[in-house]
């Protein structure tokens, strides 16, 4: 059960390892781009190329959808971003339980945005947790965890590849010792816990009052999405990729100032903390580009007031 890029590479591996998949259960089929064509979720996607039937209920909760995922009779069920609860009646089904594979070290970062909220909060290190999934959100007992460091140039997108690509590993690793019963459970510490909230578009409005510090991790932890952005001159001015500078003169906060060698940025913005470095932008109904290309062509950007 999995639904975005994330779980493409355990449903491989599972593959590629001799597992037998009798289904594969992700979301429906969604609109996308412009041209809001219909896409099937990349785990759908490598279904169907390998000839596995492909199920998308609404959700699982209906007495047909549960008497049909019976009638598979599933030993194990493998969870990976899937993008729903699974009812009691169907973490009940399979002999040795229903497994998830969660993006941070639990208890810490439950919920439906633990990668972007490691980057949000500065961790120098996450982590992908196998775990047995309960009626609550991510609280079921651990079978196996590893760490993953964050590097400065993480950002979700990166370390979410990053993840799913360890995640996988991990799991192949877990599986032949939990079927065995050569792992015991181990309850998490609920003082310990934390949950992330879900994030939205209009997260990714740059709020320049901020530290130079948050902003940088903002640029980070919204890419790809929602993606970071400003206001210049009426138009929409997305921040693709930035750098946390220290000190700086004060001045309005906001304002768009050159910056001298040796800084790694050749402009910045004036912050409530700090100067937050530009490297790359895109301008409403422009290319992305990086922020020397962009000077070239907006010669009035340095000196201005972004909101």
């Amino acid at each position: 059960m999995g639904t975005p890029d994330f779980a493409v590479p355990t449903l491989e591996s599972l593959i590629e390892n001799g597992y037998e998949i009798v289904a594969v259960y992700t979301q429906r089929d969604k609109e996308s781009g412009r041209g809001r064509h219909v896409v099937a979720s990349p785990v759908k996607q490598v279904a169907m190329s390998r000839g596995i039937r492909v199920m998308q209920p609404d959700n699982l909760k209906g007495e047909e959808t549960v008497e049909e995922l019976a009638g598979l009779a599933p030993e194990l069920i493998v969870v990976a971003a899937y993008g729903q609860i699974l009812p009691r009646k169907v973490l009940s089904l399979p002999r040795f339980g229903c497994v998830n594979i969660h993006p941070s070290l639990l208890p810490k970062y439950r919920g439906s945005s633990p990668i972007a909220s490691a980057i949000l909060q500065g961790d120098d290190v996450t982590g992908v947790t196998v775990m047995l999934l309960d009626a609550g959100m991510d609280t079921g007992p651990i079978l196996k965890q590893v760490e993953v460091p964050i590097s400065a140039e993480d950002t979700t997108g990166s370390l979410t590849t990053k993840l799913a690509q360890i995640g996988a590993r991990l799991l192949l690793e877990t599986m032949p010792q939990w079927l065995e019963g050569r792992i015991t459970p181990q309850p998490q510490d609920e003082s310990r816990a934390s949950y992330t909230k879900q994030i939205a578009k209009e997260d990714g409005e740059m709020d320049w009052q901020l530290s130079a510090v948050e902003l940088w991790r903002r640029v980070r932890a919204f890419d790809p999405w929602p993606g970071c952005y400003t206001r210049w001159e009426g138009k929409l001015l997305k921040i693709i990729q930035a750098v946390s500078l220290d000190g700086g003169e004060a001045g309005e906060v906001g304002k768009v100032m050159a910056l001298l060698q040796p800084s790694s940025a050749p402009v910045g913005v004036i912050t409530g903390d700090g100067i937050l470095g530009l490297l790359r932008v895109q301008l409403e109904g422009k290319k992305e580009m990086a922020i020397a290309e962009f000077l070239r062509g907006q010669r009035d950007f340095i000196g201005s007031s972004l909101a």
